[in-house]
């Protein structure tokens, strides 16, 4: 009995094939983009796990110093019988390399050096003449350099290279080591650290942590594939609630045979966990091959952000595989959730004539409205008085889903103030058959709204964030020739050589310190007109830089003053014996981090070991590229020590253009889905169409004429959907501006508005939805006459 009525259930897709294709492309497209994004949030975070635990660095206590640890430090602690190890570490931005210089004899166990035990040979060779352990895609990218010779060691994070800690030295320049690693297990009875050096001891707990600096960027992308697997449920739902709707005749009838409602209502659940079993797993395909594709860009932008190395490739995780396909079994369910429930509530003797499905009632359309304006309540709500990451994604949900349910009652309202305008037959004929089919287009063209609402929000908070961007980079950027140096020595010989030459040399040196139980890092500002006139200040004393320069006052950066809502004037403890008021906020964009701004002398006094080993240096420009050539020829620099303003400004921009270049394909992404959307409801419905078009025809309107007013319809329908999706877009950039970035980074851009991108996303929507109507609009138009009389003799 049950099999013969699941035949009978899934009869209706056979006759059917491009409604169940519409269905399962819907399914599969919605989980593609979501397991695409899951699929990239785990490999980088994979990837942070496997640098973090490089020589046990996310679990072994270090010892290190501001400056780097000397040799004879090292020999102390070893003398007084401490087990550890040194590391160096460093780049080769030349061939943007992360070095990592071990003692493999000290070193703790670990699988990066797995291709060392148990060779003598190659343990020696290490030791001796030296080469490089990089993992394989690393080894390609370096093919060509003159490094030392490379090995393959598959546990090596990508973008780093172990070595021996004697050829890091040579290969960075250097004489310090950066760390010493700790070991847990120690002999007894060892005299303490702080008795024989005054390195500091730093736990993993008190280290930044990659994943935390990167979760939201990744909260980010989650956002954008949870919208995009929204969008491809309005499919999915338009789908099952249409051929729920066709089905009641079959319906009744089963349930006339015998069938009770219970056993219906299992079947079609099992009907629909079938269905969407075989869309999860073609899901998943896709959205690997959507990963696959956009890897690469995400690896760039966690590099240039934040320094992170993320493998380009991608590997296969069941873990996302088998959420992706909860996640397809759990959005089936909801979207079939309203047609189950209807059919639950179906009477026995129910009309056995199918009423048209997205027709909806007036009951619905006010339910559905008062549902809006309470979710739409709740968003602004959220945006006044939500203080948390998670209150800002929830006034993002709000806001979206708020404005996508008021949109047909929006349409409803502009279409009738529209017809007031009509002149004629035929378009007073147009605008109320747009009206009419409102409810039966309601989920494409809610799709169409969010993705459209997304696209006018992202691009105007990416070009608020670019602009911005480019006017700060101009200010902070205002010294012409930046140098680092390897050793005081050399500093200050080169601070001798260039003090003649140019206009001024100013220090750029820094101190971390632990503040208010967070890290931060302290800036030694010289007192030069070129911070005076270029450093922009969000808030300020009147004469906040003479008491810089007087050291009785300190500038701190946006993200510091939020997070510990500091004011102008408060007192901030910098160390044991300095406290200091606060003269001053300046924007300190893509640093999570708080910073501070001290005079010179004032720093200088209370850390006198701190090196001094940048400089910034103000020339003509003109001047610049001579003296870039006569500092490299008199001092033996290498490339990566000189940097011009140009050099600077254009990488900072290329790291921006890269890190919005993930959120831009997705952006296409959803906006194709919502024209997929279109699609399968214009062609499910075109069927549907039949009672109205029939009537216009017979009344002498050639079907071109026809064709026309279709194409009109849906052009009108999709216009008006762009018009209302601005306002959404521009209300979600200020809530990603205003509450989000505040909360995930601790600043606030400014917004700006870009109408020319609006126009130019209203061009596409309205291509995107021309394109979606066309094959419906042809299958109408060309039926043969006597299916059209047919209308009339079914007394339709």
């Amino acid at each position: 009995m049950n099999a013969v009525a699941f035949q009978a259930l899934w009869s209706h897709w056979r006759r059917h094939k491009v409604q169940l294709a519409t269905l399962v492309l819907g399914l599969a497209l919605a989980t593609a983009l979501w397991s695409g994004v899951q699929a990239i949030n785990a490999e980088a975070r994979k990837s942070y796990d496997r640098a973090a635990g490089v020589l046990g660095q996310d679990q072994l206590d270090r010892l290190e110093a501001p400056g780097g640890v000397t040799l004879s430090q090292y020999i102390a602690l070893r003398r007084a019988g401490w087990d550890i190890s040194p590391v160096v570490e460093g780049r080769l931005s030349g061939d943007d390399l992360r070095l990592l210089g071990v003692d493999p004899l000290s070193a703790p166990p670990q699988p990066a050096l797995t291709a060392l035990a148990g060779d003598s040979a190659a343990l020696a060779t290490f030791l001796g003449d030296g080469f490089l352990l990089v993992a394989p895609e690393t080894a390609a990218r370096l093919q060509g350099s003159d490094l030392p010779p490379r090995r393959i060691a598959a546990d090596v994070p990508p973008g780093t290279a172990i070595t021996d800690i004697g050829t890091a030295l040579r290969l960075l320049r250097t004489d310090r080591l950066s760390h010493l690693l700790i070991r847990r297990q120690q002999a007894m009875g060892l005299t303490p650290l702080d008795q024989i050096t005054d390195l500091k001891r730093v736990t993993p707990t008190d280290q930044s942590s990659l994943a935390q600096l990167t979760d939201s960027f990744h909260l980010n992308l989650t956002a954008f594939g949870l919208l995009s697997f929204a969008v491809g449920l309005f499919i999915v739902q338009s789908a099952i609630g249409l051929a729920f709707e066709q089905r009641r005749a079959a319906f009744r009838t089963l349930r006339a045979l015998g069938i009770s409602l219970r056993r219906l209502m299992a079947l079609l659940a099992v009907e629909l966990g079938v269905i969407a079993l075989v869309s999860g797993a073609a899901g998943i395909l896709l959205g690997y091959i959507i990963a696959a594709a956009l890897l690469p860009g995400v690896a760039g932008t966690l590099r240039g952000l934040y320094g992170a190395e993320v493998t380009g490739t991608l590997s296969f995780d069941p873990l996302w595989a088998l959420s992706a396909l909860g996640i397809a079994l759990l959005g089936a369910a909801a979207a079939g959730a309203q047609a189950l429930w209807r059919v639950a509530r179906m009477p026995l003797l129910a009309p056995a004539q199918p009423r048209a499905w997205a027709m909806a009632s007036g009951r619905m359309i006010r339910m559905q409205t008062g549902a809006a304006i309470a979710l739409l309540l709740l968003s602004g709500l959220l945006a006044l008085w939500g203080d948390s990451l998670m209150a800002g994604f929830a006034c993002l949900a709000a806001l979206l889903i708020g404005a996508a349910l008021a949109l047909p009652v929006l349409l409803l309202v502009l279409l009738r103030l529209a017809g007031r305008f009509t002149r004629g037959p035929l378009s007073e004929w147009l605008v109320a058959d747009a009206r009419q089919q409102v409810p039966a287009l309601s989920l494409a063209l809610m799709a169409l709204l969010l993705a459209l609402a997304a696209n006018v929000g992202v691009g105007t908070m990416v070009g608020s964030f670019r602009a911005t961007f480019v006017g700060w980079l101009d200010q902070r950027l205002a010294s012409e020739l930046y140098i680092t140096t390897r050793t005081p020595a050399e500093a200050e010989a080169i601070r001798t050589y260039l003090t003649p030459r140019t206009d001024a040399v100013l220090p750029i040196w820094s101190v971390a310190i632990t503040l208010r139980g967070a890290p931060a890092q302290v800036y030694g500002v010289a007192d030069d007109p070129t911070y005076r006139d270029h450093w922009p200040l969000l808030q300020a004393q009147p004469d906040a830089w003479d008491r810089l320069a007087q050291g009785d006052g300190v500038l701190i950066n946006e993200q510091m003053a939020r997070r510990d809502e500091l004011s102008l004037g408060d007192p901030l403890t910098l160390s044991e014996g300095w406290q200091l008021p606060v003269v001053g906020v300046y924007s300190d964009y893509g640093n999570p981090q708080a910073q501070l701004i001290a005079g010179t002398d004032a720093l200088a006094t209370h850390y006198p070991d701190q090196l001094v080993l940048r400089f910034a240096v103000r020339a003509d420009a003109a001047q610049v590229p001579a003296l870039i050539t006569d500092l490299t020829a008199c001092f033996d620099l290498p490339d990566d020590a000189l940097r011009n303003q140009a050099e600077i400004k254009a990488l900072s921009l290329d790291i921006f253009d890269q890190t919005f270049l993930v959120s831009g394909a997705l952006n296409v992404l959803t906006l194709g889905v919502a024209g997929f959307a279109m699609l399968t409801s214009l062609l499910t419905l075109s069927s549907l169409r039949l009672p109205q078009v029939a009537p216009v025809w017979a009344l002498g309107v050639a079907p071109r004429q026809i064709a026309l007013a279709e194409l009109a319809r849906t052009a009108l329908l999709a216009t008006l959907t762009w018009a209302l999706a601005v306002p959404v877009g521009l209300a979600l950039a200020w809530v990603l501006l205003a509450v989000v970035n505040v909360q995930a980074f601790g600043w606030r851009l400014p917004m700006q508005l870009f109408p020319g991108g609006w126009l130019w996303l209203g061009l596409w929507a309205l291509v995107a939805a021309l394109l979606a109507s066309a094959w419906p609009v042809w299958r109408l138009v060309t039926l043969p006459g006597g299916q059209l009389l047919r209308v009339f003799a079914n007394d339709r």
